[in-house]
């Protein structure tokens, strides 16, 4: 086989790097720092679980797990995410995480040590806390953290003061996803189905731009394309299919990626292309898309296939390092080079 010839061909071991923990793992983030470090966390049924900082060196393709920088989590946590790179920070990168609550962390830059920053709780009795599913870090507006719960609502919060900005109640069901499109505006997802676009000018409205076409199939994640905000892509439980939406044209789907096997569990857009997604799933796939213009009669094929030792529960694609996405399998992490 040519070697050349495509990146599928090539040996796994040029394009892939494995980092094997001792626990499943699902959250991940890359550092959008030079750092290069990886934040992956446990998912354990448990309250003790753990979050481990990884350094990856794309140039020898090493992983090293920086055992001073890792830390308990409480509850595994349901995301990762380093600051973006709009956050100026000379001491070091911020992680946040979600679970019971939203907690800031501070990954030192010297290596040595990490802080908790802070637990943002906006629960109104002490006792109990809807658990947060998901959350998105503005990069236009760095201080602006949004966090989705169970119990319907979207918290925007201003981390610099640890206060919150509003809190919505979003859906008719739980929120299972957020994502920013500009400064104001952000769109979310959840088990009744509908995706729901708000801006924080007019808190009183929000624009649905997609309903599940079996009623309340729920909608499990959602990803905004950054190199182009008229596009969003969304998931739907127990669904082979990934959907692109455009804003412009509501109700009606632009393109419906059905090549996996399975049920999909993650989706990336390319942080560099705006028209390249990637999605793993059940089938033990990832996949790489390219959207045509016009999409022909028989549906979009993959431009590459990648397969995974088992099902993907987690992918991410590295804005600092854009030839690299990461996937979670079990108790592995992989880099994929593409």
């Amino acid at each position: 086989m040519d070697n050349n010839s495509a990146p599928d061909s090539l040996p796994r071991s040029e394009t892939a790097v494995t980092y094997e923990s001792p626990y499943p793992l699902y959250a991940m983030s890359f550092s959008s720092s030079t750092t290069h470090r990886i934040a992956v966390g446990s998912f354990l049924e448990d309250y003790n679980n753990r979050i481990d900082i990884l350094s990856f060196d794309p140039d020898s393709m090493s992983v090293k797990p920086l055992p001073t920088l890792s830390f308990d989590h409480p509850y595994p946590p349901t995301k990762l995410m380093f600051s973006p790179p709009s956050l100026h920070r000379p001491s070091g990168d911020l992680l946040a995480s979600s679970g019971d609550f939203l907690r800031l962390w501070e990954i030192n830059d010297d290596s040595t040590t990490s802080e908790p920053l802070s637990v943002l709780n906006n629960s109104k009795t002490s006792e109990f806390c809807a658990p947060l599913t998901s959350f998105d870090w503005n990069d236009v507006e760095p201080k602006r953290l949004g966090t989705c719960s169970i119990d319907t609502t979207c918290t925007i919060w201003d981390v610099e003061r640890s206060v919150v900005e509003t809190q919505l109640i979003a859906h008719d069901k739980e929120v299972h996803d957020i994502a920013w499109g500009e400064a104001r505006v952000f769109a979310s997802v959840s088990a009744d189905g509908s995706v729901r676009i708000f801006d924080l000018r007019d808190k009183e409205h929000s624009t649905i731009i997609y309903e599940s076409p079996q009623p309340d199939t729920p909608l499990l994640r959602l990803a905004w394309n950054k190199q182009d905000l008229r596009y969003m892509a969304t998931i739907l439980m127990d669904s082979n299919k990934v959907v692109i939406l455009d804003i412009r044209s509501p109700t009606m789907p632009v393109a419906e990626l059905e090549r996996h096997q399975g049920s999909v569990n993650a989706i990336a857009w390319a942080p560099q292309s705006c028209k390249h997604i990637c999605s793993g799933g059940d089938d033990a796939q990832a996949l790489i898309w390219e959207l045509p213009t016009v999409a022909g009669p028989n549906g979009i094929d993959p431009m590459s296939v990648y397969s995974a030792g088992s099902e993907i529960n987690q992918l991410q694609w590295s804005s600092s390092l854009p030839d690299w996405i990461g996937i979670a399998f079990a108790n592995k992490m992989q880099l994929l080079r593409v």
